[in-house]
């Protein structure tokens, strides 16, 4: 059975009440129990935090021994090199997903430190980014 997590960053645990124009209603607790069950198949599993030091940590924790990371780092995508870097140092491939299109937002939106070292990108289809991530790891 592939083991795979889902890393969320900064502000993402406000999921259904942020922007909502931008990221939908559906709050990220009762969009993860839709795709656990529809990929029973898989080990899935969930982590946020709003502290870079703290991602960086969970990227060593489970970058050797799970199968992928899907990881989006919210506004850290922008400006962390110490999550670019942890990346980079650890063996399980990762893909960076948005829930919006980053190009079509704010210029500084447009930069990224986790594509260059990512497995791939997927941006833009909303909470459906998180689905066509997982399908790239089956």
């Amino acid at each position: 059975m592939k083991k795979l997590i889902i890393i969320n960053g900064p502000n993402l645990n406000l999921l259904g009440k942020r922007e909502p124009a931008i990221y939908g209603s559906l709050t990220f607790t009762e969009f993860f129990d839709t795709i656990k069950e529809k990929y029973e198949g898989i080990a899935l599993e969930y982590y946020q935090s709003n502290i870079e030091g703290e991602i960086i940590d969970k990227l060593h924790e489970v970058g050797f021994s799970y199968d992928g990371v899907i990881l989006n780092a919210g506004a850290y995508t922008h400006t962390s090199i110490g999550i670019g870097d942890a990346i980079k140092g650890v063996e399980t491939p990762v893909v960076e997903v948005h829930i919006s299109n980053t190009y079509a937002r704010e210029e500084f939106r447009h930069q990224s430190y986790i594509s260059p070292n990512a497995k791939g990108v997927i941006l833009g289809f909303g909470l459906q980014s998180y689905e066509l991530a997982i399908q790239s790891f089956i």
